[in-house]
């Protein structure tokens, strides 16, 4: 597959997808704030048949009915975020992607959840729930 590829801190966990990002967008929901112990983070969207896992499997854990938090059982890192509401997509946490630095985060959401002490600054568009509403 010869892709976008990204790995865990300790590079048991890899993965690469093809193709364009269908997304990028910040989350402030306190439920990611947790996944990651940070005041927000920001993931990438891709098809879910464009990714795969080229190293070890990730661990799975239910944070939520219909939701799975991909992460290494090795290091912790957290990897991705699955969802029943989103079945074509898998979220990859854009800081584990080789090529973060040429990513475009385009939206602000969940800042209804923000930690008072976030001031956004960036002019993205900001959205109290998810993206697009």
């Amino acid at each position: 597959m010869d892709g976008t590829k990204g790995r865990c801190l300790c590079g048991r966990v890899t993965f690469e997808y093809r193709g364009p990002e269908i997304w990028c967008g910040h989350c402030h929901c306190e439920s990611c704030r947790r996944a990651t112990a940070s005041p927000l983070t920001t993931w990438v969207g891709v098809a879910r048949g464009a990714c795969r896992f080229t190293g070890a499997e990730p661990s799975a854990y239910a944070s939520s009915p219909g939701v799975r938090r991909l992460f290494c059982s090795h290091c912790g890192s957290p990897i991705a975020y699955e969802s029943d509401r989103w079945p074509d997509e898998t979220h990859l946490y854009a800081a584990l992607i080789e090529r973060a630095r040429d990513l475009a985060p385009q939206f602000h959401s969940h800042v209804a959840e923000k930690l008072p002490w976030i001031r956004l600054t960036d002019g993205l568009p900001q959205y109290d729930r998810g993206a697009g509403g």
